[in-house]
């Protein structure tokens, strides 16, 4: 809802830059030096003076970590949150989504018996359709099942409110131009990614729990009030 800078060269000083001691009323021949005159005060030498090499500027490295970081809206990666929770792997699988863009709404069972259903499947293909132009792809049935487990470990049986599922390439690009944290690769326009919220439940709780899955990437929106599930590379932000 989701990838270029290189170091520059640090510069400094010539080294060994040094202000020469400088010596007054000598002369090649030490036989010839001249003496100061009785009661005059003798001139202190002058202290030797050195330059330092100025502190080489800091560059900070560009990393995948810092480039994703920019990339959603400043959020760092954070690391594998370790061996998922054991999943109901039997029960039948079924969702009810609420779409904040057109407020239909869709109850299905989408799983049982270890298949998917084609009907189900094209139902929910329809419903998260790009409402702004209409278009509709064939959704990644994994992130339904991801949807559908995080809502297991949370513990969470109401509806699901959808705020963005499939968008198609145009919508994509004004999102992005009006919005820093949209992705212009986003994969909102691959069909496996949704925006979703869990009503009553806060949503760190849906962070947790859907980070805990390792099955693609989690992005936290306080702010917003939403989590971003994706079926792409396992990344958290």
């Amino acid at each position: 809802m989701l990838a270029f800078a290189g170091t520059s060269a640090a510069q400094t000083n010539p080294a060994g830059s040094v202000t020469p001691q400088v010596l007054r009323g000598t002369s090649a021949d030490p036989e010839t030096k001249k003496k100061p005159p009785a009661g005059a005060k003798t001139a202190a030498p002058a202290k030797k003076v050195t330059t330092q090499k100025a502190a080489a500027p800091t560059t900070r490295r560009a990393t995948p970590e810092t480039l994703r970081a920019a990339r959603y809206g400043g959020f760092a990666p954070a690391q594998p949150p370790g061996p998922p929770p054991p999943l109901d792997t039997v029960s039948p699988r079924s969702l009810s989504l609420v779409s904040f863009n057109t407020q239909e709404t869709l109850t299905v069972t989408y799983w049982s018996n270890g298949a998917y259903h084609r009907d189900a499947l094209d139902k929910l293909n329809h419903f998260l359709r790009d409402s702004r132009d209409n278009l509709k792809t064939e959704m990644d049935p994994l992130l339904f099942d991801v949807l559908w487990h995080t809502m297991q470990i949370v513990g969470y049986g109401g509806s699901i409110e959808v705020l963005s599922a499939f968008r198609s390439p145009s919508t994509n690009a004004w999102l992005a131009s009006v919005s820093r944290g949209v992705a212009r690769d986003s994969q909102h326009m691959n069909g496996n990614a949704l925006d979703i919220r869990f009503p009553g439940v806060p949503v760190f709780k849906i962070r947790q729990a859907a980070r805990s899955l390792n099955m693609g990437g989690v992005g936290f929106y306080p702010r917003s009030g939403f989590v971003h599930l994706d079926t792409g590379p396992v990344r958290y932000w």
